[in-house]
């Protein structure tokens, strides 16, 4: 098969499902909570997607919520899960646990550096954005070498998704965020020969269809 014939190499990126943190609005993290009874349910309604698209490997970040999620969809799609603390959340140090009016009580100096977006700003215990970013870049980059044609699952947590992004779409570091894919939504990008050369594409982006009919019930 010519190069330009080749399939391309696809990734599944699925943010976690809701934790007790995300309900009560605090930062996680490197820090974790467990999956809400919601949250649960969300994990198995992205399994029973994922069970429908063909998958060659599930791969996870080990944070506790991850790999709860990620444990639900293996149910879902027989594959051994591979775990990997590059796709971790960004580590938020002294901040972990709280949330923001507990951080300007707390840490007032912390928070005004945390909103500036400065991407070097190291959050004192922590890391900052850049060193985050190097951390995911590193699995996607690895990816560019993978067989076309292979398909991989991977769970991961909200900033890790913005660093994919800013990845892909070459949005600089000290840009405001401009995603925010939902608990349990899935974003699919693939690597391959696009528009007359090799490159990374957005297939879909923060696609939650599976979970409309959870949303609809209510949490």
């Amino acid at each position: 098969m010519s190069a330009h014939m080749q399939s391309p190499v696809t990734l599944i990126i699925i943010r976690h499902g809701e934790t007790v943190w995300n309900h009560e609005m605090r930062f996680q993290g490197h820090g974790d909570s467990p999956l809400t009874a919601f949250g649960r349910s969300q994990a198995h309604a992205v399994g029973q997607r994922l069970q429908r698209m063909a998958i060659d490997q599930l791969i996870s970040s080990d944070l506790g919520r991850a790999r709860e999620t990620a444990d639900i969809i293996a149910g879902y799609t027989g594959q051994t899960i591979q775990w990997d603390a590059r796709l971790r959340e960004r580590h938020y140090g002294v901040l972990e646990g709280l949330n923001a009016r507990e951080i300007q009580a707390e840490y007032p100096e912390v928070y005004r550096q945390l909103i500036t977006e400065d991407p070097d700003f190291e959050i004192p215990g922590g890391e900052s954005h850049r060193q985050h970013y190097a951390k995911n870049r590193a699995v996607i980059e690895e990816w560019t070498q993978v067989a076309p044609g292979t398909t991989a699952a991977l769970v991961a947590h909200g900033g890790v998704l913005e660093n994919i992004f800013r990845y892909v779409t070459g949005l600089d570091l000290d840009r405001p965020r401009s995603v925010l894919p939902a608990n349990a939504s899935l974003s699919i990008i693939q690597h391959g020969m696009f528009y007359g050369s090799t490159r990374w594409i957005i297939k879909t982006w923060g696609d939650a269809a599976h979970l409309e009919l959870l949303e609809q019930q209510g949490n």
